[in-house]
């Protein structure tokens, strides 16, 4: 079981495991309503920026699986994190049987493609160990629900979450 996120590589992206120097880039990127929008609607602090990343370094520790941090191979530009997360949340229906898989991308990263060319390489990573992951979106964000239905995630439900309404996703390991 890996206890460190695995580099993988794309044709233009590089994908790694969290470090205590992603902070300030992550904590950037959190604070841009192009990001945060869909996602909670609030901007992030820097401490809870902090306490995400530590919680994807010790994912790996715990599960033998979590999230990466995407960069521009050409540039060393953050691009987003995704992955696993256990989030554990208190979302109904419950969602804590199987895997989460989550993307942030940066505002200036969006729309580019390399949100399906990271999630390609890590569901390909994924789907030799883990049988189903589900992810959940908010209902009013198109391009995560296009990205995830292209992806193979089919909508099981309308669920809720903190009070709204949140979609979720399952799909099944490619075989």
């Amino acid at each position: 079981m890996p206890t460190s996120a695995p580099t993988l590589t794309t044709d233009r992206l590089t994908l790694t495991a969290h470090a205590a120097t992603d902070l300030e880039d992550c904590a950037a990127m959190w604070t841009d309503p192009r990001v945060y929008t869909t996602i909670g609607g609030q901007p992030r602090s820097r401490e809870d920026v902090w306490i995400r990343l530590l919680r994807s370094i010790g994912q790996w520790t715990l599960f033998g699986y979590g999230s990466w941090i995407a960069r521009e191979t050409a540039t060393g530009h953050l691009i987003g994190e995704l992955g696993l997360i256990e989030a554990r949340r208190a979302i109904d229906p419950p969602i804590d049987a199987t895997p989460e898989v989550g993307w942030t991308l940066t505002g200036d990263a969006q729309g580019k493609g390399y949100a399906s060319e990271a999630l390609a390489a890590i569901l390909a990573w994924t789907d030799a160990r883990i049988p189903a992951t589900t992810c959940i979106i908010d209902p009013a964000n198109a391009p995560s629900i296009r990205l995830a239905e292209r992806l193979g995630y089919r909508l099981r439900i309308t669920g809720t979450y903190r009070d709204a309404p949140i979609l979720i996703f399952d799909r099944a390991a490619a075989s």
